[in-house]
């Protein structure tokens, strides 16, 4: 088992022996926030004929110039074409055709001009105004044609992308495969926020709702959560169980040097093998890595922020590592800080922070325990290792 090894060597050992979870087809109603696995190709052309942006009357441009209100020109009437109908009347010299919004245009028209320029005359229309060669005129194909690549592999499915592909009747889609994630907290300390009053020496489990809402809000497929006390064997069981049943396991607490950080006698109890432990990081030193048949384990520090901290910075690289989506990415910034950190840092630390338009700031309390603090704030500031403090007004990198 390595030890003490740095970020990056982290990230190559937690995401090398991974491999995507494959892909899975879904309907069009279930692929909100997915990703998709395969390019989606256009079979039809959009619109897929010569249709009319509004109401009014088709017809022949060279019809209508000079037309005015003192001297409009009439034209007979042939047809009215209703969305969902198809013209059979073609426009010539001299006639026009009612037409509706969305509805398919004669042949022969190459404009429309619109209702609100004309007498509303059914049989013969008065026109008031003069129209442009294709003014009100929405070709066949103008949005895309057949055989157009509407999104690519790696695309998250959004509102407007749902509507792209079911424009173009498109009805299911590839994706990738979520992970479904298991969490367990350890430790005979925590206790569920619904017990009351706290009973003496119990704290109430953050790390718990912290986690698992930060996993959801990723959008992994489904998370179950357990806690398990002090005792190496049932924490071991506990493992095994909760590996049935997902494709990867986090687990809090439990991994430091403490008589009752029990990971590392239970590790080896649930058959894992113990990848590295300890990365040179603050908060989070203690995190560990192993594998258990192929899956991951991925054990972080029990003091909250020091939790979410190695989950952003080494539990994204992993889900993404299962599953190439666009959210489990890490996406780094340069910011100039607005706020100095008066604290030498011997080795690479990570601070909460709040960026917004190239700047970011800092909150006061820096404690890893500190779960006030962390509200509100977006991203992780790197101090480099060696640091004497952090200024203000200099540029810094950021994890979003």
């Amino acid at each position: 088992m390595r030890e003490r090894i740095s970020l990056e060597e982290a990230w190559t050992l937690i995401t090398a022996p991974l491999r995507p979870l494959g892909e899975e087809q879904v309907d069009l109603d279930h692929a909100l926030d997915r990703t998709l696995s395969r390019d989606v190709w256009s079979s039809i052309d959009q619109p897929p004929f010569d249709r009319s942006p509004l109401d009014g009357y088709a017809l022949q441009s060279r019809d209508v110039q000079g037309a005015c209100p003192e001297h409009p020109v009439s034209l007979r009437v042939v047809e009215r074409v209703c969305a969902g109908e198809v013209p059979h009347q073609r426009v010539t010299p001299g006639t026009a055709v009612r037409i509706m919004t969305g509805a398919s245009l004669p042949q022969g028209c190459d404009c429309v001009v619109r209702q609100e320029d004309t007498d509303l005359g059914e049989t013969v229309v008065q026109v008031y105004a003069s129209v442009l060669a294709y003014q009100n005129f929405i070709g066949r194909g103008e949005d895309y044609t057949a055989g157009t690549c509407l999104l690519s592999a790696g695309t998250r499915l959004d509102a407007a992308a749902l509507g792209l592909l079911a424009s173009a009747g498109c009805d299911r889609v590839w994706v990738y495969r979520r992970p479904r994630v298991a969490l367990l907290v350890t430790g005979d300390e925590v206790v569920p926020p619904q017990v009351r009053p706290l009973p003496p020496g119990k704290i109430y489990t953050a790390n718990s709702y912290l986690l698992s809402a930060r996993l959801r809000q990723l959008g992994v497929e489904e998370v179950t959560c357990a806690t398990v006390g002090d005792a190496p064997q049932e924490t071991a069981q506990q493992m095994r169980k909760m590996l049935e049943h997902c494709d990867c396991l986090i687990t809090t607490g439990g991994v430091s040097v403490g008589e009752r950080d029990v990971l590392h006698q239970a590790l080896p109890i649930a058959g894992a093998q113990q990848v590295f432990w300890r990365v040179q990081m603050k908060p989070g030193t203690p995190a560990m890595y192993s594998l258990v048949e192929g899956k991951p384990i991925l054990s972080l520090s029990g003091n909250p922020f020091a939790a979410v901290a190695t989950f952003e910075l080494l539990g994204r690289p992993m889900l993404h590592a299962l599953c190439p989506a666009p959210q489990f990415e890490l996406e780094t910034r340069r910011a100039v800080l607005d706020t100095p950190f008066d604290r030498p840092s011997g080795m690479r630390r990570f601070l909460r922070g709040v960026y917004q338009d190239g700047h970011v700031r800092l909150p006061k309390d820096h404690s890893s325990g500190s779960l006030r603090s962390l509200v509100g704030c977006n991203c992780l500031l790197e101090v480099p290792a060696g640091s004497q403090n952090v200024q203000a007004g200099e540029k810094y990198t950021v994890y979003l």
